[in-house]
């Protein structure tokens, strides 16, 4: 992660691409925190940037009740969406106590095999307090309905054509076929084209 930006120019940039937000509910009727992953620019936020919009703008709209966090893995490439794990750990430790233990859960949209080895190997070690135990894997949308609200949760259309594409090529899922995006279009946002360029839609 770099600091090669403003603070404040990285604080407008999460709220621009809309990497975290709190919509929808899950079955139980918890608030949701939804994560997109290939939204997150990590060359360009710094770690304590982050923890401070955090802190500022996301904890305190949680509330002191459970909720459920969605986090979206389709597309996300290493070298431009991975903040690294010393960036990680600092942040999940900068967490308040008491968010932590209102974690719920924690649904992991399209992992893949590189996502689960790298969680088998140091989810442990990276979440401590319970949370690795709470991660659920969820590997098509139409699973995660069993979970969420259909009505109340957006899911990217680039990730509904990631799902499309693993019904045809489920070996995917395995990481014995390249999930090289096919029409995914322009490709992750940037500060001059940010979320515009996704139709967001509510699943009916």
């Amino acid at each position: 992660m770099c600091t090669h930006v403003s603070q404040l120019d990285q604080e407008q940039l999460i709220e621009k691409l809309g990497i975290f937000k709190i919509h929808g509910r899950d079955k139980h009727g918890r608030k949701v925190l939804r994560i997109i992953g290939k939204f997150f620019p990590a060359r360009l936020l710094s770690v304590d940037v982050l923890k401070s919009y955090l802190e500022e703008k996301i904890y305190p709209r949680l509330g002191k009740k459970p909720f459920s966090v969605l986090y979206v893995h389709t597309g996300v490439q290493r070298s431009e969406n991975f903040p690294g794990i010393s960036a990680l750990r600092s942040v999940y430790d900068a967490i308040p106590i008491n968010v932590k233990d209102n974690i719920q859960a924690v649904y992991f949209l399209h992992p893949g095999l590189q996502a689960r080895l790298f969680l088998a190997t140091f989810g442990r070690l990276l979440f401590s307090g319970g949370l690795y135990g709470k991660l659920r894997y969820i590997n098509r949308i139409d699973y995660l309905w069993d979970h969420m609200r259909r009505n109340e949760v957006e899911i990217p259309e680039f990730v509904h054509d990631h799902d499309e594409d693993l019904e045809y090529r489920p070996m995917m899922d395995y990481g014995l076929e390249s999930d090289h995006p096919r029409v995914y279009g322009a490709g992750a946002p940037t500060m001059d084209s940010p979320v515009c360029m996704y139709s967001m839609r509510c699943i009916s």
